[in-house]
């Protein structure tokens, strides 16, 4: 495959920013198979972020033909306090969010699945970690708490300031070049670059993915111009706010009854969650979009692209309520084999059984 493919796939949305074009051409001219990662707390059931989203993205790199580390992070599950602190429980749910992109699709021989319990036996990350955070000052880590859910102020713990340190680590410790994670997990990858070459290191390339909104208004509507960053952040899908985001576990009818009650502005395109879903899952998917209504009501009607379905909502020729509907019956099709997966596999059922028994925490 030539290097301008290579890009593309690496480039396809759902990514939406690349540092820098010019470093990602001059690696691929110099590795053939260099090495990504993307990292998750697994702290929960997985939703169209964490699941669709991530899975897109890997099996872009696995086609590029990028050797691909999902890192299970256990430890900064741990850190964070998430699922009460019980690492039992954190190790579940790694395992959970591994079936769950598996059951998505993502290749098991392309992509390597690794759990920080595993990475962390070695004393050499921790030198690395060490290192890392005598060249980082309180300020500088300060203002990259976001990456752990928290604004600034809300570190009130030594472990809330090595959460940043340790994420940095784990980049050079398995010899990552591309980090591909969403836009809130920025500011750690740009402390990579900074540092990365000034500690004998390297500077590597970041490709951030878009967040997915969750289903409810944002506690600002309209958004205030100059604050659309902050109000998204807090608005994001999140396995925390259960009944404003979908689970790729969920079956139809649940579905169906979460998309009715999703905010979807009438005309407005900009930071609507559902067209958000039609954007960057349904045309990620499909080539056309048929939205099933009554004949009463303009029968069915096709879109071939999402341009052509952002014009006819915001020109009022298609009602929110047939918007959601037609999301809802696409999302169900598209998660039908992960039901399947799930149905068939033990292991996984198990998992996902004691997940949503527990009780999640931030």
């Amino acid at each position: 495959m030539d290097i301008e493919k290579k890009i593309e796939l690496i480039c396809r949305p759902p990514a939406e920013e690349l540092v820098t074009t010019e470093d990602l051409r001059a690696l691929l001219e110099a590795e053939e198979h260099p090495i990504a990662y993307n990292g998750w707390e697994p702290s929960g059931l997985a939703h169209l972020g964490t699941g669709v989203i991530c899975a897109y993205k890997m099996k872009d790199f696995a086609e590029a033909g990028i050797h691909f580390k999902a890192y299970l992070s256990t430890w900064h599950a741990w850190l964070n306090n998430k699922l009460g602190g019980d690492r039992e429980l954190i190790h579940k749910a790694a395992d959970l969010f591994r079936h769950s992109w598996l059951a998505l699709g993502v290749p098991g021989d392309k992509v390597e699945f690794i759990y920080s319990d595993e990475l962390y036996q070695d004393i050499d990350y921790w030198e690395k970690m060490i290192v890392i955070s005598k060249n980082l000052t309180l300020a500088r880590t300060t203002r990259t708490l976001e990456i752990a859910g928290r604004k600034e102020g809300e570190a009130h713990y030594v472990s809330d300031y090595i959460y940043t340190p340790m994420q940095v680590a784990d980049i050079f410790h398995m010899k990552v070049k591309i980090c591909q994670l969403g836009m809130d997990q920025r500011k750690a990858n740009m402390v990579s670059r900074e540092i990365g070459e000034k500690l004998g290191f390297w500077k590597p390339v970041c490709v951030h993915h878009h967040l997915l909104q969750g289903l409810e208004k944002p506690s600002v509507w309209p958004i205030p111009e100059g604050q659309e960053r902050e109000a998204l952040a807090s608005a994001k899908m999140s396995k925390s706010k259960p009944k404003t985001c979908i689970y790729i576990y969920d079956s139809p009818q649940e579905i169906k009854e979460k998309m009715s009650r999703a905010f979807c502005p009438e005309g407005i395109v900009k930071y609507n969650p559902v067209m958000d879903i039609a954007k960057y899952i349904i045309f990620r998917e499909k080539s056309v979009f048929t939205i099933e209504r009554p004949a009463k009501f303009g029968g069915n009607i096709d879109f071939e692209s999402y341009e052509d379905l952002a014009n006819s909502y915001i020109e009022g020729k298609l009602h929110p309520m047939d918007l959601k509907n037609g999301v809802a019956a696409e999302l169900s099709e598209i998660l039908e084999p992960v039901r399947r997966y799930f149905a068939n596999h033990k292991d996984a059922m198990d998992c996902l059984e004691t997940i949503q028994k527990a009780q999640i925490t931030r």
